[in-house]
């Protein structure tokens, strides 16, 4: 199978590096920044191109849409003439937005991606959706070649799915963020906290997490819970996610 990819990000530049690494041809890379898109297409052998209409003459039998949500139906609307398969990578947009093309998908990877960070692909679930069965088992065909997970999840699972990933990563990310300030504020290194909260993830691996809560609000103590919040009186915002959060794990004692 062959594949050309739009955009240059995050997202994109992994599926791309994937891609190359199975021995998938790819044949075109567009990016609003014309030059993020020959940096990428140097890194995968794949060519860059100015304009996203030369994608639809090229020879590739997918295009991958790796751009920020309100831009894939633009981007979409311009490839209505490619005769392959057009799939977005993104977890909140419908299939449905991709409806005017002919044939059309959904290539999801469930996973956090920073572009200069490598990852195992191969661990990364895919999940896939499509809008015939026959486009349905090529995308499995390619999502094969890359990962041991591929699933089907429709649109309204994918909606779930992507909210609880925002729950699992992006929100625990910001706490991370809330006790490195706080740690620096009082002179501390980031670096005494990541046992912790690698061995925190560690346990989810093979517990639900509501069986591996620990903490003061679990306990119910109350004289640490009455600490903690006076520490953080020079600070709202935190106060009051501190106070949210112990609230909503009392009520799952």
């Amino acid at each position: 199978m062959r594949a050309s990819i739009i955009g240059s990000g995050n997202v994109a530049t992994h599926l791309a590096k994937a891609l190359h690494q199975a021995q998938v041809e790819i044949h075109g890379i567009w990016s609003h920044q014309f030059e993020n898109a020959v940096l990428l297409a140097k890194q995968v052998g794949a060519k860059a191109v100015r304009q996203i209409s030369e994608i639809i003459q090229d020879e590739s039998d997918i295009v991958l849409i790796s751009v920020k949500d309100d831009a894939i139906a633009e981007v979409a609307a311009q490839l209505r003439n490619y005769r392959g398969i057009v799939a977005h990578t993104s977890g909140a947009i419908a299939l449905n937005a991709l409806s005017g093309n002919a044939n059309y998908g959904v290539f999801y990877p469930l996973q956090t991606f920073s572009k200069h960070k490598n990852l195992d692909f191969s661990q990364v679930p895919l999940c896939l959706e499509a809008n015939t069965n026959q486009n349905l088992q090529q995308l499995k065909m390619l999502a094969a070649l890359l990962s041991n997970s591929v699933f089907e999840v429709d649109t309204e699972q994918r909606k779930i799915l992507h909210l609880a990933a925002v729950f699992a990563c992006n929100f625990p990310n910001y706490l991370y963020g809330v006790a490195q300030q706080l740690l620096a504020q009082h002179q501390l290194d980031f670096d005494i906290i990541r046992p912790l909260i690698a061995e925190t993830a560690q346990k989810v691996q093979t517990a639900l997490p509501i069986e591996m809560q620990t903490g003061p609000a679990i306990r119910n103590d109350q004289q640490t819970l009455k600490k903690h919040e006076d520490l953080l009186k020079g600070h709202a915002d935190w106060l009051t996610i501190y106070k949210l959060l112990s609230e909503q794990i009392k009520k799952n004692r």
